[in-house]
């Protein structure tokens, strides 16, 4: 399959459903193979279903059926170590590295778990200490090819902008979530200014409320919908749509990869369908 990322490799993390679903398939559709890792497990604070083993398989059979190669493990972001071995069996495969969607997350914000400081420090642990480690084990390899590339960060609208506005929509969960997307920002801006001499980019992007099984799930439709409708208006599209689809996010991660985007670098892509007017 030709196309303007064929050649390249693309290391995702969130990897089994969603957004990093997405990103695997429209980077492979453009001619990239893919390495990746998600979790498949549940952790406690989260009361939603997170991604299961036959998730991954599932974007396995999908990336496949594109005609590309890739490599999925089950793994953890907040383990250095585990995220270390699974790019090393990518570049075991490919023998290369080429950008970095650094995607995985989690959303303990309402629910019966959500008001806990676990639930604080699992949002910082997944969403921010994650994304460190995910850099952390990967840039070296960016930087040795000498061919520069893209590193992709997963922040949100939470990171810019309120997502409370009233007392009964407050968890601590909440809090963690849209500190660690805030966070995101100044890491990405950082990483890009040391990474800009080795013709390495660094982005962040925001989505608003993108149709997802993070997002769409009991815990969404109960907590927030039912028994707190006024923190809906926390994030309101300027577009006449409720959500946008994980692949609008996955077409901006791929102009982030592209040489489309050679220069853009340091800086934060709202696909917000005009939230951030609101």
């Amino acid at each position: 399959m030709q196309g303007r990322l064929t050649g390249k490799v693309a290391f995702i993390t969130g990897l089994a459903r969603g957004q990093g679903r997405a990103h695997a398939l429209r980077l492979a559709s453009e001619g990239a193979d893919i390495v990746g890792l998600d979790l498949c497990a549940q952790i406690d604070t989260v009361d939603y279903p997170m991604s299961t083993p036959d998730d991954l398989a599932e974007t396995v059979k999908l990336v496949e059926g594109l005609d590309r190669r890739i490599v999925a493990r089950i793994g953890d972001v907040r383990d250095a170590e585990s995220i270390r071995s699974v790019v090393r069996s990518g570049l075991d495969e490919f023998g290369r590295l080429d950008f970095v969607i650094a995607n995985a997350g989690i959303m303990p914000i309402w629910g019966e778990h959500s008001d806990t400081m676990a639930a604080w420090q699992d949002c910082l642990d997944v969403l921010l200490t994650g994304v460190l480690n995910t850099i952390e084990a990967t840039y070296p390899q960016l930087v040795a090819q000498g061919s520069g590339g893209s590193i992709v960060i997963t922040s949100s609208m939470a990171g810019v902008a309120p997502m409370m506005r009233t007392l009964e929509g407050r968890t601590l969960g909440l809090l963690g979530y849209s500190a660690a997307k805030a966070a995101l920002v100044n890491l990405a801006q950082n990483y890009a200014s040391i990474l800009a001499a080795h013709h390495i980019r660094v982005n962040t992007v925001h989505p608003t409320g993108t149709r997802t099984p993070m997002v769409v799930n009991e815990v969404m439709a109960n907590h927030v919908v039912k028994d707190h409708p006024d923190d809906l208006k926390a994030l309101v599209n300027a577009m006449p749509v409720d959500m946008v689809e994980p692949e609008d996010i996955a077409a901006a991660v791929a102009w982030l990869c592209s040489d489309d985007s050679r220069y853009f670098t340091g800086s934060s892509l709202r696909i917000d369908a005009g939230a951030s007017l609101r």
